[in-house]
Formats: C-alpha cells, sequence, structure tokens
C-alpha cells in the first residue's frame, strides 16, 4: 500500500518493500513523524550531513534527501537498504550514502538520526561507533515507540556516549536525545562467541545476529535432525544467522555445496566467519545478503533449510515464511525437500501442505515442530 508521509511542506509517496500483495500497513510510523518534526524545528545548516541508523523504509532518508541534506544511511537490513533505494528513487530523488552495520562511519556527521533498534547488543554497537567519531559536537536523537523505550535502554545511551534526556510522549512514540561526550579511542571486538561443546563448535556471532549469546532451542533441536544422504549436491541455509545449520550440514554432507542466505549483514558476515574457521573449504561455500531466494536458478538445490522469522522489523508477519517457502518450491530440484523448523503455533504444516501437496513432522518438542516437505 502506497502511503503518503505529509509533513511541513513535503509529500513523500512511501511503500514497504519487498512489494506484498494486499498490503494493509504503512511505511513509516509515528517516530518518524517525531524525529522529522524535530530535526525541522531544529533548522540544520544547509548541506549538513546526516547520519540516520536504522530507517525502515526509507521515510528518513527520503524527507533528509528532499531538504537538500547530504544524507549516510547506515542499516544492517539488506531488504531495509533495498527499501531506502526503491523509495528514493520513487520520489525522483537523488541517491545517497548507504553504509551496512559492518562500514566505518564518515568523521564529519553534524546530527545522528537513529530508529532504535530492537536488539541491545546492536544498539551498543552503534554507540560506540558514533562515540569513535572524532567531532565533540555531534547530538543523537533517537525515536521509538513508547513501550520500547526502558531505564535501562536510557543507561546505555549514558554509558557508552553522553548525558541523555527524552521527550514528551506523542502518538505514542518519545524521542531520547543524547550528546556525545565520550570519545572512543578505537572500537572493542566486533564479536563475541559461544561454545556448543555437542557438536564441537565455537560460533562468533556480530552484533545483530539472533541468539548472539548461546545456542537457541530451536536450532539445537534442528541440529539432532539434519539432512545426510551421498546423493545431496546442494544445501540451501535459508535464513542463516550464524552459520550453525551450514556447518553442520557441510561436515554431515561432505561432498555437497553449501549456500548460507541471510538479510542481515552481520548474519551473513557471522556465518563467513564460522564456516571458515570450521575448516569448510571456501571452494565448497557461498554465503550472501538477499531477500529470500532472490535471483536463484531454479531447479538448482537438493535441500532448503530454514527456520523463518515471524517479525519484519517491529511487525509481526507471516509473509517472509510464505515467501522462503514458495521461493523453496521454486529453487528446490523435483523430489527436492525443504525443513522447516518453528514455533507450533504458526502453524508451517499447513502451509508447506498446501503449497507442496504434502508435509510430515520429523520431530518435535513441547515448544517447536520440525516438517519436512518434498516438490
Amino acid at each position: 500500500m502506497k502511503t503518503t508521509l505529509q509533513i511541513a511542506d513535503i509529500a513523500l509517496e512511501l511503500l514497504r518493500y519487498p512489494l506484498q500483495k494486499n498490503e494493509t500497513l504503512q511505511a513509516w510510523d509515528a517516530a518518524d513523524e517525531y524525529l522529522i518534526e524535530y530535526t525541522e524545528e531544529k533548522k540544520l545548516e544547509p548541506g549538513a550531513h546526516i547520519l540516520i541508523m536504522n530507517d525502515g523504509f526509507g521515510a528518513l532518508s527520503c524527507w533528509a534527501s528532499s531538504k537538500g541534506f547530504r544524507v549516510t544511511s547506515v542499516n544492517d537490513s539488506w531488504l531495509s537498504q533495498q527499501s531506502i533505494e526503491q523509495n528514493l528513487k520513487a520520489n525522483n530523488l537523488g541517491d545517497i550514502e548507504r553504509l551496512s552495520s559492518l562500514d566505518t562511519l564518515p568523521s564529519d556527521i553534524d546530527i545522528v538520526l537513529m530508529k532504535l533498534p530492537k536488539n541491545n547488543r546492536l544498539l551498543v554497537w552503534q554507540l560506540q561507533q558514533v562515540s569513535q567519531l572524532t567531532s565533540k559536537e555531534i547530538s543523537l536523537v533517537a525515536g521509538a515507540k513508547v513501550k520500547d523505550v526502558h531505564t535501562s535502554t536510557l543507561k546505555l545511551f549514558e554509558k557508552h556516549l553522553g548525558t541523555t534526556q527524552t521527550s514528551l510522549a506523542k502518538k505514542k512514540s518519545r524521542l531520547i536525545f543524547c550528546q556525545k561526550e565520550k570519545q572512543l579511542d578505537g572500537l572493542p571486538a566486533a564479536t563475541t562467541s559461544f561454545d556448543v561443546p555437542d557438536y564441537q563448535l565455537t560460533l562468533a556471532n556480530h552484533a545483530n545476529v539472533f541468539s548472539s549469546e548461546s545456542l537457541d532451542i530451536a536450532a539445537y533441536l534442528m541440529l539432532q535432525h539434519m539432512p545426510k544422504n551421498e546423493n545431496i549436491k546442494h544445501i540451501i541455509d535459508l535464513g542463516c544467522g550464524n552459520g550453525v545449520l551450514a556447518i553442520q550440514a557441510a561436515k554431515l554432507n561432505p561432498q555437497a555445496k553449501i549456500t548460507a542466505v541471510d538479510e542481515s549483514h552481520m548474519a551473513v558476515a557471522s556465518a563467513t566467519m564460522n564456516l571458515e574457521n570450521h575448516d569448510i573449504a571456501p571452494s565448497r561455500t557461498h554465503c550472501m545478503v538477499n531477500n529470500c531466494l532472490d535471483g536463484f536458478t531454479p531447479n538448482s538445490a537438493d535441500v532448503v533449510m530454514c527456520n523463518p522469522p515471524f517479525h519484519q522489523l517491529q511487525t509481526v508477519t507471516d509473509h517472509i515464511a510464505w515467501q522462503m517457502f514458495c521461493d523453496a518450491r521454486r529453487v528446490l530440484e523435483p523430489k527436492g525437500r525443504i525443513v522447516v523448523i518453528g514455533n507450533r503455533h504458526l502453524g508451517y504444516h499447513t502451509k508447506l501442505k498446501r503449497l507442496f501437496g504434502n508435509a510430515q513432522v520429523i520431530a518435535s518438542n513441547r515448544k517447536f515442530v520440525i516438517v519436512e516437505a518434498y516438490k
């Protein structure tokens, strides 16, 4: 659904990407509006350099570009980056500098506008990046839903950057104001790691990787039921996270090529590192950021494994899982199979049976179920 963001003297037509049929959600929220209104009132100098972090679908980037500011947008989400690019084009705005969460920030920033990330580890990493900038006069303004701004959140801003205050609530959103007072001479290690003794694994994790401090229960169950067959030539780990499933699949199927796909730059970087650290030959692996399996050759994989997310940014949704399943059906060879793990209540068995014509539960516990379907 195309929605119009009307603030002050601008009107922006914005869409959520990837495009979905019958989309009912708008591509911006009240926190975006609040951030824009505040920055409009601040009356920045023409050509000021704005650093925008975690812009979901491009509302902040499009507004800043329309005002003639120099814009650098930083995002860990490949889908958000694509949304920003497409919405800039749709509004006939020039391109901006777009960086991933792994890139070094430019040093000549005048102000930082941030959408508060869900993951506190990513928030800390980004605050540390800002703290490392040499300019002493940087202000950071973050926007979020009121329910997501906790005392512990504000303490992170205070600890890593400087004096922090909040605005009054408006449309169930709030702004966080933080002045850069601390100077970090160098960033800490970009990854943390944990061991999985049962499988002789040590997994490195960048800040925005799901379950980055221990192996999640779903992945542990999946490790016990991995595909293993000497006839398997190509396995895709879709939504790979830190690559734990890709590593085990590679170990169990030494003849197979392994492709690890995620829409998070930090996840793909973690998976790449972990496959290398566990002596999986680079000639056998390909790790990539992508929107599910866009661009993959039909009938080119024997197995697709996935643990689908059921959120896009702050929104609960099943369209990502459905896209994963549809893409897998297209990319799988005849008689190829998809192996899916998810919470019982998500009903993946029904979705897969509708799409593939068959679905079997191969393992379960009180919370999770593993379902398999053949093309």
